[in-house]
């Protein structure tokens, strides 16, 4: 019985530490690029990004995957998609909803890209603070 327990209790542990790479993302009033930059840092952190919406989201979800692909920072893994029933408060019935999982691993060049992208906005910073007076 106690080997159950224990077993029970580790794959408790492995489900959380698998979640902190996860973003939900919702319809609220947070810009694109909010989630394009937390995934690029949970990709950092984590080597890989969870991406998940239901609904309307979905579009936003697809969008923040295709920017960090066409921008060389991460490939593929895994594309889930489903439907799932949420209780409708207005309506009082259960719905429908879409939902989508999309799973990012690190790209061979992300460390590079990143790196670059880093530099190059220093420079823009040094530029902005001394001005850009040519000799």
């Amino acid at each position: 019985m106690e080997e159950i327990t224990n077993a029970v209790n580790n794959i408790n542990i492995n489900n959380d530490s698998q979640k902190k790479n996860r973003i939900q993302v919702s319809n609220t009033k947070k810009p694109l690029f909010f989630y394009v930059n937390l995934a690029k840092r949970y990709i950092q952190q984590y080597n890989e990004v969870e991406l998940s919406a239901l609904g309307m989201a979905i579009a936003t979800v697809v969008s923040v995957a295709e920017i960090l692909k066409n921008n060389g920072l991460a490939i593929d893994k895994k594309i889930t998609t489903s439907t799932v029933e949420m209780k409708d408060d207005s309506r009082g019935r259960p719905v429908q909803k879409a939902k989508i999982e999309i799973v990012l691993g690190k790209s061979a060049k992300f460390d590079e890209l990143m790196a670059a992208s880093q530099e190059e906005r220093e420079n823009d910073e040094r530029l902005a603070q001394f001005g850009n007076v040519e000799e």
